[in-house]
């Protein structure tokens, strides 16, 4: 779908619900903290465009939860989602098959977090492997708040505000799921009503995608490349890559297994890895050369992602459109969830 105008069809409309395939319900989302990256899209995106003809679908920008550890500067929050949104739809999520929306548009995400951590012991979230993890990592970041702390309980609630049946994590994320699952047993025990469906993980094998100075990609070490970056810019990164570092002359036979670029390669150029490996080894072929066919590589997958983003950036008034039906379709159903939690709890209606 490359035209905005043709964004949202009369089968997407407001008062519908999401498209309702056989499989189940999907939801998933990212924290719009910068631009999405290439290995945003190999490890989560690209699944969920798959899982679009397969899911009913929701996906949400996770404002929210950007803000538990960036609430000391939050002014580039709303730039930030609203790149997103173009990144997502650059990169084939559809409005027409699924509900992309705010998380801070639908307040009902709130009140569930709220109601959950009633329910949820301290303990639980202490033992989170993020909790610490995190603070480790982010050490120029005051992260020992409340926010932070509860941040499981909110992720609880995004994903059981949607009876989502599915969630599509990497093994990494297989024990935040599970904290889902006993925050909503523990729910269903003390009110006696099963309300929530006990979401099922959906594991993607996420290839490794190391940044464009062999560590991990990261946007706080500046070596992404990123879903929006023009062909001059992904060729700028790649031909500044790490390869073999023993590989000194172009005559040189190289190594592929330690070499950034051939880890790509295994990505973006699948077809072809074979026989770039073998010719790093004999040195038929140089560095240079494999970092051209790289780039040109990402470059096809980049363009027609470009092609659409910028289409819908050109016109803001088609994308506000896509956000204002995807926030409202989100709130239908999460209203109708609240409703029933609501009348289980005795509270007001």
């Amino acid at each position: 779908m490359t035209d905005p105008a043709a964004a949202v069809s009369d089968e997407a409309s407001p008062d519908s619900p999401p498209k309702a395939p056989s499989s189940g319900r999907v939801l998933s989302g990212n924290r719009p903290t910068g631009p999405l990256h290439l290995g945003n899209y190999v490890g989560a995106v690209k699944n969920w465009v798959d899982l679009q003809d397969e899911f009913e679908c929701l996906f949400m920008v996770a404002d929210w939860h950007a803000l538990t550890s960036d609430y000391a500067d939050s002014s580039h929050l709303a730039e930030y989602s609203r790149g997103m949104m173009l990144d997502w739809i650059g990169a084939g999520l559809d409005p027409e098959k699924s509900v992309l929306f705010i998380q801070s548009q639908v307040k009902e995400h709130a009140e569930l977090a709220l109601l959950l951590g009633m329910f949820t012991p301290i303990p639980w979230l202490e033992r989170t492997p993020s909790f610490k993890d995190m603070q480790a990592q982010m050490k120029d970041k005051e992260l020992n708040t409340h926010g932070f702390l509860g941040y499981p309980v909110l992720q609880a609630a995004d994903i059981i505000l949607y009876k989502a049946d599915v969630v599509p994590v990497g093994e990494d994320q297989l024990a935040h799921l599970e904290l889902c699952r006993e925050i909503v047993r523990r729910v269903h025990h003390f009110t006696g009503v099963a309300i929530f469906p006990e979401p099922k993980p959906k594991l993607s094998r996420v290839p490794k995608l190391l940044g464009t100075d062999g560590r991990k990609m990261s946007k706080s070490w500046n070596n992404c490349v990123y879903l929006s970056d023009t062909a001059e810019g992904v060729w700028a990164k790649v031909k500044e890559m790490v390869t073999d570092p023993a590989r000194v002359r172009r005559t040189d036979p190289g190594t592929p297994e330690i070499c950034s670029v051939f880890s790509y390669h295994k990505i973006f150029t699948a077809d072809e890895s074979d026989e770039i490996a073998t010719d790093c080894r004999s040195a038929a072929i140089g560095c240079v050369d494999c970092k051209k066919r790289l780039a040109a590589s990402i470059g096809g997958l980049l363009d027609p992602m470009r092609e659409r983003r910028a289409a819908f950036d050109a016109k803001p008034e088609a994308l506000d459109e896509i956000i204002d039906d995807g926030n409202t379709r989100a709130r239908k159903v999460a209203c109708e969830t609240m409703g029933e939690l609501r009348e289980v709890l005795h509270l007001p209606a």
